[in-house]
């Protein structure tokens, strides 16, 4: 089949604009046999590819991707590596599915955590944690109070951080109330997710800058790019919201687009006025209305905010521009003392969500196995997705297999254009009604 819709590396990424500068690994070229193909580098991808290798050490991996490491969708997140959900039940039965989610973003915490001390990655990574903070009385009562009772309820440790602390940890007094997890880290993503690539085994070979023009699934696995071919038994898809181009999940993802944009360095004097140091991280209470936060450890700041629905996974320069703006007029109303910080990067980024949050996971086919669609978790829910799509691809005993699978499978979506409208009436509702937390 040919593929029609291929990813676009626009340049804009401000995780990867402030590392020093990479040189790819060289692109696909003749054709080239392996045992087993990884389709697809980011988080899933990659760690996929490693377990291979560990796995079938004497068989030759063949990891290919459009682009180039950091670059895609799992460099340009915000940058956090989420240990649990936000919002659960607290009965002993819905408390079950959170339970299985933190036993695997935990595995990936620490899965990702030693490849960056073995391999020496630079990726700012650390254990800060995270805030998930209201802006409104009623995002305190609606979301904060019953999130305490349902952490309480898993025997999660927690901290409750009023108006007034709050805003000595985060130098802003925007929000009204937070609750501080300390279970997740921070990292420059493009950092890591290169850095994940840069160190992978020897048995595996990584193609970057090698768009797949062309796919076919008969008699084994046979990729087309424009400068060669590629063919092995064997393959695990981790293309997330690609995956459709491939015949795979044909009418089971939703497509948006999120904007960031990083701020430049803050100065010493602008540090002084800002008058907080330790590097943090912040989620809202509403992902539609709310804005993402972080200080780095560097000093800047970023803002996340603006998730739209985006079948094309394109977006405009006119469009980033606007963006530009919007953030930067968040930036101001939330750190008034810093009134000449300008947004020295804004990007975008493709999300890939289930309708049901389910994950892309598990056997395709006789010889095809997927880790896709991490739902906005990327780092932690690609990671082990991506693990235990090669555990069970080697038949490798993994328990963690089985909470996996418990995770559930993509529903159907309603055809277009009724999909569409759906969507779309969805998103200016939520944001309409979550206007409180903006």
């Amino acid at each position: 089949m040919k593929i029609a819709r291929l990813p676009r590396n626009d340049r804009t990424n401000g995780w990867s604009a402030v590392l020093p500068a990479r040189t790819a690994h060289p692109a696909l070229q003749g054709d080239v046999m392996a045992d087993w193909v990884v389709l697809g580098a980011g988080y899933a991808g990659l760690a996929a590819a490693r377990r291979l290798a560990e796995n079938r050490p004497d068989e030759t991996i063949a990891l290919i991707d459009a682009g180039e490491a950091g670059e895609n969708a799992s460099g340009r997140n915000s940058g956090f590596a989420i240990d649990l959900p936000h919002n659960v039940g607290s009965s002993l039965e819905e408390l079950e599915g959170p339970q299985r989610f933190m036993r695997l973003a935990r595995f990936s915490i620490d899965y990702l955590r030693e490849q960056i001390e073995t391999h020496g990655i630079a990726c700012d990574w650390s254990h800060d944690g995270k805030y998930h903070a209201a802006v409104s009385p009623r995002g305190v009562r609606d979301v904060l109070d019953p999130l305490a009772k349902e952490l309480d309820a898993l025997g999660e440790p927690f901290e409750w951080v009023e108006k007034a602390d709050l805003t000595g940890k985060l130098g802003s007094e925007h929000f009204t109330a937070a609750i501080y997890t300390p279970g997740g880290a921070l990292m420059n993503p493009a950092g890591l997710t290169r850095g994940l690539a840069d160190s992978l085994p020897e048995n595996v070979t990584f193609y970057e800058n090698s768009p797949v023009t062309e796919a076919l699934f008969e008699n084994g696995v046979h990729l087309t790019t424009a400068q060669g071919s590629l063919r092995a038994p064997r393959m695990i898809l981790a293309a997330n919201g690609y995956s459709e181009q491939f015949g795979f999940f044909p009418r089971n993802f939703l497509h948006l687009i999120a904007h960031a944009s990083l701020s430049r360095q803050l100065t010493a004097e602008e540090r002084a006025a800002y008058g907080v140091e330790k590097p943090w991280g912040m989620t809202p209470a509403n992902a539609f209305a709310g804005i993402t936060m972080r200080h780095t450890n560097d000093h800047r700041i970023l803002i996340r905010q603006g998730l739209e629905y985006c079948p094309s996974q394109a977006v405009s320069a006119d469009r980033q521009a606007a963006v530009k703006r919007r953030h930067k007029a968040l930036f101001d109303a939330r750190f008034p003392m810093l009134p000449n910080v300008e947004m020295e990067h804004t990007w975008s980024g493709v999300v890939c969500l289930s309708r049901n949050s389910a994950p892309g996971f598990g056997k395709l086919a006789s010889n095809v196995w997927s880790a896709v669609c991490q739902n906005a978790v990327g780092v932690t829910k690609g990671t082990f997705g991506g693990v235990l799509a090669a555990d069970m691809a080697t038949e490798r005993d993994n328990p963690l297999i089985a909470d996996m699978l418990g995770l559930g499978e993509p529903d159907p979506l309603p055809r277009r254009p009724f999909l569409d409208i759906g969507v779309r009436s969805r998103f200016a509702w939520e944001l309409w009604s979550n206007r409180h937390e903006a």
